[in-house]
């Protein structure tokens, strides 16, 4: 294959061992042409991480953001020519090459503009990631999860639980921790909202994506991803998290959406 694929990963005050799994993922395939490590920390400490020709590192200790330091390395995936690039946080690990399959899938349809693969936890049980379009609703139930019975009717559609685990299907949002970005399509519906910080930025550019291209859960190949939910544990953390909800409901609306309710039943009629 003589396309070129570049990755970045988005760095800050991360553990180590933790980084190198996720760089030594990626590398060890040979298919990443270069990959990017942006490193938000407020010292240049993890640079120790440079131990491969393909890697390039990017310091930046006002840390812009989640988004916006993506966005740099997007650029410069930009600049070198790369037809695809991989989103990938410090906190996914994988075995063999998923690389391959996902670009091949991604080739031979070019109406695709984004796509995920399967993600586990650390157990192996699947993560539900790809989702239907939020309300503001949908926040608050997701965070209350009472009562059981509504609740679990509600988070089964709006997380599509009821699909067949092997299903390739187009969600309307994918989530941000592993993403197979079109270049191509990029350019036309744009990088991360610089707007978010943190949290809502891969939900916003799923949107965007959508509007005009497939954005495909890809469960063929799997990775692993030590989540945490820090907005859960940290005040700090949960309060980036209000703020970014409030970005993405002030810019597609809170309660009168008419092009959520259109996307997500498009969606659901997938699988009917």
């Amino acid at each position: 294959m003589n396309t070129i694929i570049t990755s970045g990963i988005v760095l800050y005050k991360n553990d180590l061992k933790m980084l190198r799994n996720a760089i030594q993922s990626l590398l060890r395939t040979n298919s990443i042409f270069k990959l990017f490590l942006v490193d938000n920390s407020p010292t240049n400490e993890l640079k120790v991480l440079v131990t491969d020709s393909r890697i390039q590192y990017i310091h930046n200790p006002t840390n812009p953001g989640f988004g916006a330091a993506h966005n740099q390395a997007i650029q410069k995936a930009l600049q070198l020519g790369s037809k695809f690039h991989f989103i990938v946080n410090p906190d996914i690990r994988f075995e063999g090459n998923i690389i391959t399959p996902m670009v091949e899938y991604m080739l031979n349809d070019a109406t695709i503009g984004m796509m995920m693969p399967q993600v586990l936890n650390e157990d192996g049980s699947i993560q539900n990631l790809p989702k239907l379009l939020p309300s503001p609703f949908s926040i608050l139930r997701r965070k209350i999860n009472k009562p059981a019975v509504v609740y679990q009717k509600f988070i089964n559609e709006y997380e599509l639980r009821n699909i067949s685990k092997e299903v390739i299907y187009n969600a309307p949002v994918l989530s941000g921790c592993f993403t197979l970005l079109n270049l191509d399509a990029i350019k036309k519906v744009g990088m991360y909202d610089d707007a978010f910080f943190m949290y809502f930025e891969d939900w916003d550019l799923s949107r965007r994506m959508h509007q005009h291209y497939k954005t495909i859960y890809f469960p063929k190949v799997s990775v692993v991803h030590e989540y945490e939910s820090g907005a859960n544990k940290s005040k700090r953390l949960f309060m980036i998290f209000i703020n970014s909800a409030i970005t993405y409901f002030n810019k597609w609306g809170w309660f009168f959406d008419s092009e959520r309710k259109k996307i997500n039943n498009e969606a659901l009629s997938q699988f009917k």
